[in-house]
């Protein structure tokens, strides 16, 4: 595949160079029919039909990496933890991604846990407003550790999100977010031998070892 730049041409949908696709490139021409990074809108993010995770934030899309095993399977742990509390103890629902959830007009993220109380479902079929609880398992990267652990922490407190728990397996540590008004506070940052703690559900513990360990394959 050829890694030159296209030549810019003529646009064929509004004003501007644009890209002339070769045999064996990407069709560079197609961008030009969709919104331009900034000018996204909610309605336009909605109707996007694709198997890939995107979130829509300030008018852009952001592609998210395509979770591992290993990822996913900390994710189900604490999606099975979270759900048999909330079964016992309080109405709602508990879902894994992907999910859409609206945290503002024009802003959708997809959680990777998320605890919804009855009054944030809009209906089947429309991102609820918002969330009472949020899990995001951090993936490898630079540019993912800086959106679970400092774009979503200031998003999520924004919308009103309670308590945000970041589950970070290159630090080997989980960290409990508790909102105080539009920021978080440190509940607690737990390593393995301790048990995380949640200021919202009371009672709600999570051995911190056994997260990571859920992470591995076991044959």
């Amino acid at each position: 595949m050829s890694t030159m730049v296209p030549e810019p041409v003529a646009a064929l949908n509004g004003p501007g160079p644009q890209m002339k696709s070769k045999q064996g490139e990407p069709t560079w021409e197609m961008a030009y029919f969709f919104p331009r990074q900034g000018e996204w809108t909610e309605a336009e993010y909605l109707a996007i039909n694709t198997n890939r995770l995107v979130e829509l934030s300030d008018g852009c899309l952001e592609f998210l990496p395509m979770p591992d095993l290993f990822h996913q399977l900390i994710v189900l742990h604490l999606f099975d933890l979270v759900r048999a509390w909330v079964q016992a103890h309080a109405a709602g629902l508990v879902l894994p991604a992907p999910l859409r959830v609206r945290l503002a007009p024009g802003k959708i993220r997809e959680p990777d846990v998320v605890w919804l109380r009855p009054e944030r479902l809009t209906g089947p079929h429309t991102p609820p407003n918002g969330a009472d609880l949020a899990v995001e398992v951090v993936s490898p990267g630079a540019e993912n550790r800086e959106r679970d652990l400092e774009t979503k922490r200031a998003e999520y407190a924004e919308a009103g999100i309670d308590e945000y728990w970041i589950v970070d397996p290159e630090q080997q540590r989980i960290t409990v977010l508790t909102r105080d008004g539009t920021v978080y506070r440190e509940h607690g940052v737990f390593a393995p031998g301790q048990h995380a703690t949640s200021a919202l559900l009371p009672g709600f513990t999570v051995d911190v070892a056994a997260v990571f360990a859920a992470g591995e394959v076991k044959r």
